[in-house]
């Protein structure tokens, strides 16, 4: 997202109804009051509405703040990125690279680790830069978290640790995991999410630490990067521009979208009420179509903009690394089992997001 976006009255009015939502959600939220709130990553487009979720509830629901500090890579990004927030006493922006160990000093009760390039654009162009985070990076703040005695710890994982699976019906449940080919670059963003989650199970048996995992699935909606290379980031640049949506593939590989501000009440479900030393997918079943649907519902959410689905099979960019996946479905189970399931259907998600940016 350019910087500017964050200050459109419709950006600020789409986000703002979306805090509130996220807040209504039935949790703990007291164990997060007057704690200190390590995110790692915290510019990127899932860490941010967590930051900006905390800082919702110190302005109406704590007594006591939260205090959030932002471990991010790149400073001017990163002020872009929470301009409305800046100078505020329960933030602070950290210039940090996570393959090296924190300088903090104080308590730190909760940790999220979300520092990971997340768009197939860098699997081919940087993958020793993509790996690093997810295995250096993380045992470094689990590391780090057993020192200080956290109370919680949650790993951004991904839905890409299933790897490619022969057969079935493409549902995937936290136990059913495919092959991962460990000597292609490629594999980089699996491979290390498959490290890092091992590294938080190892943790948690060896030493206590309390490490959850989440695996987000497709998760789309205001605030994403609309050049980060993935399909639907692609689309909703191209209605926000008035361009026709172009598909450079058959468009029949099946996702499910889940929008941002149910997985983030999905993310704080996990941190705060999840098991430790395990994995939960969080994703929408309900909002399963294929990427040729999902290019022709938003030309019909959109109709005065006169667009069309053009396709161009073939006309990939150059270092984008294509799924090998016919159909990617989250079985959410686990996480049900704690209380959370999503709510907005895919055509009132990607509208508020198209209608965010304009």
């Amino acid at each position: 997202m350019s910087s500017d976006a964050d200050f459109r009255p419709a950006m600020r009015t789409v986000v703002r109804e979306d805090l509130e939502r996220v807040a209504r959600a039935p949790l703990p939220w007291e164990r997060l009051e007057g704690r200190t709130v390590l995110v790692a990553g915290a510019a990127g487009f899932l860490p941010a509405c967590l930051v900006e979720t905390i800082l919702h509830l110190n302005d109406t629901r704590f007594a006591r703040p939260a205090r959030v500090v932002a471990l991010v890579r790149h400073e001017p990004r990163a002020r872009a990125r929470f301009a409305p927030h800046l100078g505020r006493p329960d933030l602070q922006l950290l210039v940090h690279d996570v393959c090296r160990p924190p300088a903090l000093a104080g308590d730190v009760h909760y940790i999220i680790h979300a520092a990971s390039p997340a768009s197939p654009k860098f699997y081919g162009l940087d993958p020793a830069g993509t790996i690093a985070p997810n295995v250096i990076g993380t045992y470094h703040l689990l590391e780090f978290a057993r020192e200080r005695g956290a109370e919680g710890f949650l790993f951004f994982s991904s839905g890409e640790v299933y790897g490619r699976i022969e057969g079935g019906d493409g549902v995937l449940t936290e136990a059913r995991t495919g092959a991962v080919d460990p000597v292609d670059p490629a594999s980089c963003y699996a491979e290390g999410k498959r490290a890092g989650e091992t590294l938080c199970a190892c943790w948690h048996h060896q030493h206590r630490v309390p490490a959850v995992m989440v695996r987000p699935f497709h998760t789309y909606g205001p605030g994403m990067a609309l050049d980060d290379g993935r399909v639907f980031a692609d689309f909703v640049a191209d209605v926000v521009a008035g361009r026709d949506i172009v598909l450079r593939s058959a468009g029949t590989a099946r996702r499910s979208f889940c929008y941002l501000a149910d997985a983030t009440a999905g993310f704080f479900t996990v941190l705060l009420k999840g098991h430790p030393g395990e994995a939960y997918n969080v994703g929408n079943p309900g909002g399963e179509m294929s990427v040729g649907e999902l290019a022709e519902l938003l030309v019909r959410l959109f109709p005065e903009r006169k667009l069309r689905v053009v396709r161009r099979e073939g006309d990939v960019p150059a270092g984008y690394v294509p799924s090998p996946h016919a159909r990617t479905v989250p079985d959410i189970t686990k996480v049900r089992s704690l209380g959370w399931v999503p709510e907005t259907a895919v055509a009132e998600g990607f509208a508020r997001t198209v209608r965010s940016y304009l």
